[in-house]
């Protein structure tokens, strides 16, 4: 093997009961070099990263650590660590109530008596050859969440790691702490250390990174030098797309509502998820935002509902100020929200169909005004049958049914409530084509029929440009782009996605 190879796997395969998580891939690390590791949500990247570090046991392949011949068993992540790879994770794990020092130690004495001293001593001169702005002494928790991501960096690069993975370090943190982080990677490559960078910030990748793999539905696509892969190219990749082959989808119920009356304005929203953001939508307009998964597109529509706590803005609906500060006060305005994960947000699964259908209706009217057995039967009955949802009963578990239904289940409890305003985040994933023809068409009839305002959200672009006259593009979680008329086709909203070189 190469010299300057300090991490080498090959053919890695992983299999989960119906699901082909990992297929026969390749990964290559090298000494001294920052290693993007990119692809969409169920790419494998998070699998590969468990292989590696002894959480899953692979199901085929082989790993080699520091150019040796023998294959390296790593059965857990104490396994891990001894030969070299440690992980820090975007959540610290960490102890926040301990100081820098005993963070830096604790676990690595191996002696009856500890000699704080002496650590204290040893943990100023790691922090000060890394630059990295902490006392030995002070506690964990009054440092800022770089620090934090840094100190647990310094232990692993004090364990004499060969292979650093981060995974997602940068997700919490401001400009300044970012570029305080990349100072501190930048001289662990110049140390040697293989660094094994996971995030969806493009920029930063073009940043700090050397090399590019890319995995798309647990496969490998390839490894790349950064330089040779423009940011339109590396979202081509990711998302399977052929930039030389980009056809337009046809435009379906598209259509200009310049002149219609604005439905819901913000200016400035914010919220602890979300940077400030502008958006409008006029009565009778779907639209929807676009970028990739981290982009901010979900974080933009949780703000909007309230769902997430709203730290700053100006909200206007139908022309008059109100304020919108949880979901309660988003649905007294009108406004409708199917959340991104069904599942934890979304269904509860123990009660019927019919419980779920009325939910939200219940909730305006308030628990103190409950509705009759007779009406909540006839609000079933009738969105069972609007939307087709297979069902055994309206009393079956919401719970026991497919996905799909269980979506149709979730849209029939805003559609009970007759929003303005509809937000649906990813209403087709995971669902059959069928189903989600059928989505698709009942959005564009909700807005060309009932004159419903509908922002709309999903990972595909081409149903994105099915359904949409008006695409937000967003980026690092900063809008970067507005697209209409004939900007709406795939080589242009990938290419704003990417931004930089086009």
């Amino acid at each position: 093997m190469q010299n300057d190879v300090v991490l080498t796997m090959r053919g890695i395969c992983k299999q989960f009961p119906g699901t082909r998580a990992l297929n026969n891939v390749d990964f290559t690390l090298r000494k001294g070099e920052i290693h993007a590791l990119m692809g969409e949500n169920g790419a494998g990247k998070s699998t590969l990263i468990k292989v590696l570090t002894g959480v899953y046991e692979k199901d085929g392949g082989s790993i080699h650590v520091d150019g040796s011949e023998k294959e390296a068993h790593i059965r857990s992540p104490q396994d891990a660590q001894k030969i070299g790879i440690s992980t820090v994770y975007q959540e610290i794990t960490l102890c926040p109530n301990l100081t820098v020092a005993e963070n830096m130690f604790i676990g690595r004495t191996g002696d009856r008596i500890v000699h704080w001293k002496e650590y204290e001593k040893k943990t100023a001169e790691i922090l000060n050859s890394l630059g990295i702005p902490a006392r030995p002494r002070q506690e964990l928790s009054r440092c800022s969440l770089a620090v934090q991501q840094m100190v647990a960096i310094a232990r692993a690069v004090d364990m004499q790691c060969k292979v650093l993975i981060l995974d997602e370090p940068t997700s919490s943190l401001d400009e300044k702490e970012v570029e305080m982080l990349f100072g501190l990677m930048r001289d662990l490559k110049r140390r040697g250390v293989g660094i094994i960078f996971v995030t969806h910030f493009l920029e930063q990748v073009y940043a700090v990174s050397d090399r590019i793999t890319v995995l798309r539905n647990g496969e490998l696509v390839g490894e790349y030098v950064v330089q040779d892969l423009p940011q339109v190219e590396l979202v081509a990749k990711m998302m399977g797309k052929d930039l030389n082959d980009l056809a337009d989808l046809e435009e379906v119920g598209r259509k200009s509502l310049s002149g219609s009356e604005v439905v819901y304005q913000a200016q400035g929203l914010s919220s602890t998820e979300s940077r400030p953001f502008d958006f409008m939508i006029h009565q009778g307009e779907v639209n929807g935002f676009t970028g990739l998964l981290g982009s901010g597109r979900s974080e933009s529509v949780r703000a909007i509902f309230g769902a997430d706590r709203v730290t700053g803005g100006k909200v206007m609906v139908h022309g008059k100020p109100v304020r919108i500060s949880k979901p309660y006060d988003a649905m007294k305005a009108s406004i409708g929200y199917l959340p991104e994960d069904r599942k934890r947000d979304g269904i509860i699964a123990d009660l019927s169909v019919r419980d779920n259908i009325i939910l939200a209706l219940q909730v305006m009217k308030g628990f103190f005004h409950p509705m009759s057995r007779s009406q909540m039967e006839q609000f079933a009955d009738e969105y069972i049958k609007a939307l087709q949802i297979k069902t055994a009963s309206q009393d079956t578990p919401i719970g026991s049914l497919s996905g799909g239904n269980q979506q149709k289940v979730i849209l029939a409890r805003w559609l009970l409530t007759h929003p303005d305003f509809l937000i649906l985040d990813e209403p087709t994933r995971g669902i059959d084509v069928g189903t989600k023809l059928e989505i698709q068409k009942l959005v564009l009839q909700l807005a060309e029929e009932q004159h419903m305002s509908v922002t709309f959200i999903s990972s595909e672009i081409e149903e994105m440009l099915r359904v949409c006259s008006r695409l937000i593009v967003m980026r690092d979680r900063k809008i970067v782009g507005e697209l209409t008329g004939s900007d709406l086709n795939q080589a242009t909203v990938m290419k704003t996605i990417a931004g930089g070189e086009q």
